[in-house]
């Protein structure tokens, strides 16, 4: 059975320097990519959420009840800066997804905290993607799935560790 990676190697074939098995690999792991980031935008956009948004409720809904993070906190996580932090934090809070509580240690402080409708719609696409992600790996048996998950960590804990980026 051929797929779009079989087409893609036979058109660059003698056209570029490549292995055809790495990029037979590298291809797929890139067009799979693709398809679980294309899966999962469809499963935010059925329950109204944006990925940046979908990001932030991720990161409170982590925590447990009371789902509440510092800003701070959750720009750390999520690489912004206290501004851009900010920005989307005051979005998330006028549509209702996440509220600004006074801390219960330091009144100073202010909290964020996931709203009931901000978990609601977080769960909602946390079940969209399960079903999606469950879908892409369907066509693998249990002892499939166990192999590509050991071949995957490999591959990431050398990438993780830098050896994967010589040059050669």
């Amino acid at each position: 059975m051929e797929d779009s990676v079989d087409r893609h190697i036979a058109r660059w074939r003698h056209k570029a320097p490549f292995d055809k098995r790495i990029e037979a690999i590298i291809t797929r792991i890139q067009f799979l990519t693709k398809h679980v980031s294309h899966a999962k935008d469809e499963a935010l956009a059925e329950v109204g959420l944006q990925e940046f948004e979908f990001e932030t409720l991720h990161r409170l809904a982590s925590r447990g009840e009371p789902w509440r993070a510092t800003p701070s906190q959750l720009a750390t996580e999520l690489m912004l800066s206290p501004a851009g932090m900010t920005g989307r934090l005051d979005n998330l809070e006028k549509t209702g997804l996440v509220r600004r509580v006074r801390s219960t240690e330091d009144r100073r402080r202010v909290d964020v905290e996931l709203t009931e409708l901000g978990h609601t719609r977080w769960y909602a696409a946390m079940k969209l993607r399960r079903t999606a992600e469950k879908a892409m790996v369907e066509p693998l048996d249990r002892a499939d799935q166990d192999t590509l998950i050991a071949l995957l960590k490999r591959m990431l804990v050398h990438a993780e560790s830098g050896r994967s980026t010589t040059r050669g």
